[in-house]
């Protein structure tokens, strides 16, 4: 196999997929990761911190579909913490949660409420990484160190990124050996006694596409050069001034992916304008840059909504006008499924020169208006729904001016 194929994960493999649906889930890309000075294999894990990992862990397990498979918690030692591991197609999400009185996550929770803290990469060579990393001036949270147990060794070191958000990157293989484990050393092998109902599908995401960060005005290029800097990560798009402004509130986006294109970053700024943006809302209640959003891929938009409605979940509205418009219509063209079929779901619709995709926005996961989920459906397009920013942002707004914050 040449230097510059693309191989499956462990990950993708336990979930099954082959190369042709990751393709056209996340828009995977083949590139020479010999001669990456940071080669990123993947997503690891996103961790997020929470005021109750034990019910959050339920919730994603009875509305999102996810797996539990690994916990770590007073039961085998972690005397601080909660944490469970969960799964769905190739992602995997760790839910952890204070035990001890003592412990930093309440601090942390304190100040952010319900939100990521790191998003783990998984990596060839820890060292190599983080001796780039440090090489091109990022700040190393965690120094390279072997982690073992009775099933094998990791080995994990970590940077800082944007406010409080960590990458720790994980190097599941050592000396040929790859580590066995439901996770990490610390935690064990865990199932649920949560019985989905009957009819309800094995998954309902696929793998992860992207995640987007919120930034501080004014540092958007710096972060953007991070990445570029630090982990070699390449610009796939920028969007400035009318592509995402609405008549109230603007904002600017840059997009940076690692060289298999499997990680990707959209990283946002607010813009001055005549209220408040997203973007601002997001900093009052999340008190410092974040992860805004995460976006699981599915290959059946229709049912994933279809489920995740049946369960309760809420979404962003979108007004008829929307799919009415004859412009947006004719610029859209053939899609798989009916407008009407879109249209009754509130599923938005955008199309570039490399295909279209379907994409749909939940209302925020918790109490503070943070971090929310978006739901996307790729076929050919590698954007991110250029041509529905506009109609999206009013519908953020909208929610915003619910809640008194636009």
């Amino acid at each position: 196999m040449s230097n510059t194929a693309v191989e499956l994960t462990g990950q993708e493999r336990e979930a099954q997929l082959d190369l042709d649906q990751l393709k056209q889930l996340v828009g995977l890309v083949a590139y020479d990761e010999e001669a990456d000075p940071f080669p990123v294999t993947g997503w690891d894990a996103i961790v997020f911190v929470v005021g109750n990992a034990t019910r959050a862990a339920q919730y994603y397990q009875s509305t999102r579909g996810m797996q539990l498979v690994g916990y770590s918690g007073p039961e085998n030692g972690n005397r601080d913490h909660k944490a469970f591991v969960l799964t769905s197609g190739s992602i995997r999400f760790v839910i952890k949660g204070a035990v001890s009185p003592d412990s930093p996550l309440i601090a942390h929770h304190t100040a952010h409420g319900d939100g990521v803290v790191d998003i783990s990469l998984e990596v060839p060579d820890v060292d190599k990484c983080i001796a780039r990393a440090r090489a091109a001036g990022a700040t190393v949270v965690q120094e390279p160190e072997t982690v073992s147990d009775e099933l094998g060794s990791v080995r994990i070191g970590a940077i800082a990124a944007y406010g409080e958000t960590r990458h720790t990157l994980v190097q599941r293989t050592i000396d040929g050996q790859t580590y066995a484990g439901a996770y990490l050393p610390g935690y064990v092998e865990r199932t649920s006694s949560f019985v989905k109902r009957d009819g309800a599908p094995k998954r309902l995401f696929r793998a992860l596409d992207h995640i987007v960060g919120n930034v501080e005005l004014g540092k958007l290029d710096e972060w953007v050069g991070f990445y570029n800097r630090v982990m070699g990560f390449v610009n796939m798009a920028e969007f400035v001034g009318d592509d995402i402004a609405t008549d109230y509130s603007a904002l600017m986006s840059k997009v940076v992916a690692n060289g298999n294109h499997r990680v990707k970053f959209p990283l946002n700024e607010p813009a001055i304008a005549k209220k408040r943006s997203q973007i601002d809302e997001y900093s009052d209640f999340y008190g410092c840059p974040g992860a805004q959003h995460l976006a699981p891929a599915t290959n059946d938009i229709l049912r994933t909504v279809d489920e995740l409605r049946r369960e309760g979940v809420e979404f962003l509205d979108t007004p008829d006008a929307y799919y009415d418009d004859p412009e947006m219509r004719a610029r859209i063209g053939e899609v798989r499924v009916p407008i009407e079929e879109l249209k009754s779901r509130k599923i938005l619709v955008d199309r570039d020169e490399d295909g279209y995709l379907l994409q749909i926005f939940t209302k925020p996961l918790g109490d503070r208006p943070t971090v929310f989920f978006e739901i996307i459906e790729r076929h050919g397009s590698l954007g991110f729904g250029k041509g529905n920013f506009k109609a999206l942002f009013e519908s953020i707004e909208r929610e915003q001016d619910k809640r008194g914050n636009l």
